[in-house]
């Protein structure tokens, strides 16, 4: 069986993969819209989310820590939310995509802490290390 035969793991880890790669080919892009949210050392920050993005969401998608990588996700996901999401300190007219953005998260994070609960299931390669009890193992 293949790493890629978690259709879960691969919905979750389409989102955070390609971010993270665009992330690297704009990186002063990146950096600037960091900056421009008054994040401290932006560059540092960048870096740290490319390495969460395509670090953690590729561990989910192969099934390796999966619990930690879910973890990591949900509380980077959650962080983003709060800071480049802030929809309630926008004027009314710009409130609308950003209160969705926010949103859109919150339920990213959700289905993130089901994965840190619960591991990738059966496939994934803690599964076949014998890294997670055979209960949590049949959960998908």
């Amino acid at each position: 069986m293949n790493a890629l035969q978690n259709p879960l793991a691969l919905l979750i880890a389409v989102l955070f993969i390609p971010a993270g790669i665009g992330k690297i080919t704009g990186f002063a892009g990146t950096v600037g819209y960091i900056a421009s949210k008054g994040v401290p050392l932006p560059e540092v920050a960048a870096v740290i989310a490319i390495g969460v993005e395509v670090g953690a969401a590729a561990a989910l998608l192969i099934g390796f820590k999966a619990r930690w990588a879910a973890l990591a996700l949900a509380l980077f996901t959650l962080a983003a939310a709060v800071i480049f999401h802030n929809y309630w300190a926008l004027p009314e007219a710009q409130q609308m995509v950003q209160q969705l953005m926010f949103t859109k998260n919150l339920g990213i994070v959700g289905g993130l802490l089901a994965f840190a609960a619960f591991g990738a299931g059966a496939i994934g390669l803690d599964a076949r290390r014998g890294a997670v009890p055979a209960r949590a193992a049949t959960a998908a």
